[in-house]
């Protein structure tokens, strides 16, 4: 039977979205500096004002202050109608050294032994509905920000646009579960007061996303061009004017965009948000290692659609089980328990093994911070970070390395695919 499903997304300068930048940019300095930190940091922005909050183990000092204004700068808050803006905004620091309570159940002598720095699930999930294994509904939210973003920056095409939008796309599957049609887009950005009649001004701001936007979209991913026809419904800053926003219009908060940040509602998400903890904490590295395994599974041939949960105990290593779902597409014979248990055998998910075989105790978590942690292209690239007393630090860091498909050949020599 046919059926709808959304997903939604957000842009970089939407409130939570600022501060999950602002918490990640700080893990990101911290392990530059010293690889070992143990971070979880908390951002909260509102009018005119960012906290900090959280606890680290680190032999760095940094400048918070200003990773903070440099990340607000790079999102584009630097006008002062803005009623949040990088030069002027207060900033204020509540981050104090991580308890010695949870250190001590994290940290063992034999690295192997490092132990989970929280209890949880976590999950990870794979289609292949897109080349990126991801859900469409959310890959298209994704790309219709990202590409509003680069025409905000451009400053040619849509002068108005500011940094805060968020977008939502609802997509027909056919009988075979196969996506068919885009059934509606919502699109909400907010913009400069550029006309004093307000329905002539969300008129102009319609005609643009629909012809603008849309084709620019259309264009630079032909292999979707299929699915836009001439009846979407588009829904165009549905409350009216959207000139307040930001985090003048809305408190943003570390870690409150989780589905966003994963799979859009497909699957399953075991609740725990990722920016702001470094990869001690299985929240954030179990749910990439989760990902990573689905990928691979789905690649290999194994389904057509996986769900991978895996779970653990605060300070014990070994994971509390796997699970799998293959949703009834295995393409082996075997059941979804038998398949698990040579998942089992294939990834170590050992808390200290995830962090090696996936390369996270390197400051790569900034790029994660916006757009989705899952679902991007790994690749290589250079950073610099710098110290308050002037010291830099330039290094090569491989990003998104759970999107890897580095597992394929081992996957299907186990499940004995050729």
């Amino acid at each position: 039977m046919a059926y709808l499903f959304t997903s939604e997304s957000v842009s970089e300068g939407h409130p939570d979205k600022v501060a999950d930048q602002i918490s990640d940019a700080l893990i990101d300095n911290f392990l530059a500096f010293d690889p070992s930190s143990k971070v979880a940091c908390e951002t909260l922005v509102t009018t005119g004002q960012v906290v900090l909050a959280g606890e680290v183990k680190s032999k760095t000092y940094l400048d918070v202050q200003k990773i903070a204004r440099d990340v607000i700068v790079r999102i584009g808050y630097t006008k002062s109608e803005y009623m949040f803006e990088a030069n002027s905004c207060g900033i204020l620091s509540a981050i104090h050294e991580q308890s010695d309570d949870i250190n001590r159940g994290v940290e063992r002598k034999n690295k192997m032994d490092q132990g989970a720095g929280d209890q949880g699930m976590m999950f990870g999930y794979a289609s292949n509905e897109t080349a990126d294994y991801m859900p469409l509904p959310l890959d298209l939210a994704h790309k219709l920000l990202i590409e509003l973003a680069a025409i905000r920056r451009e400053d040619k095409e849509i002068k108005y646009l500011r940094p805060d939008a968020k977008s939502q796309v609802t997509l027909e599957y056919d009988d075979n579960g196969k996506p068919s049609r885009i059934e509606a887009i919502v699109i909400s950005t907010q913009h400069d007061d550029f006309d004093k009649n307000d329905e002539k001004m969300l008129a102009k701001i319609k005609k643009d996303i629909i012809e603008i936007l849309i084709p620019r979209v259309i264009k630079k991913y032909p292999k979707y061009k299929h699915l836009f026809n001439n009846k979407i419904q588009y829904h165009i800053n549905p409350t009216g004017k959207f000139v307040i926003g930001g985090p003048h219009g809305d408190t943003g908060v570390t870690g409150r965009k989780i589905i966003v940040d994963t799979y859009g509602g497909k699957g399953a998400h075991g609740g725990g948000a990722f920016s702001g903890k470094d990869p001690s904490k299985v929240d954030r590295s179990a749910a990439y290692a989760t990902r990573h395994i689905a990928k691979n599974m789905v690649a290999a041939g194994v389904c057509d659609e996986i769900l991978v949960q895996v779970s653990y105990a605060i300070g014990v290593a070994k994971p509390m089980g796997i699970f799998v779902d293959t949703y009834g597409t295995a393409k082996v014979k075997m059941t979804d328990g038998e398949i698990s248990r040579i998942v089992e055998t294939l990834f170590d998910m050992r808390p200290y093994a995830i962090e090696t075989r996936l390369k996270l105790r390197n400051p790569i978590y900034s790029e994660t911070a916006s757009y989705g942690h899952m679902g991007r292209k790994n690749e290589v690239v250079t950073k610099t970070f710098s110290q308050p007393d002037g010291r830099t630090k330039t290094m090569k860091v491989e990003l998104f390395t759970w999107e890897k498909l580095d597992y394929v050949a081992k996957v299907k020599k186990a499940f004995s695919i050729k």
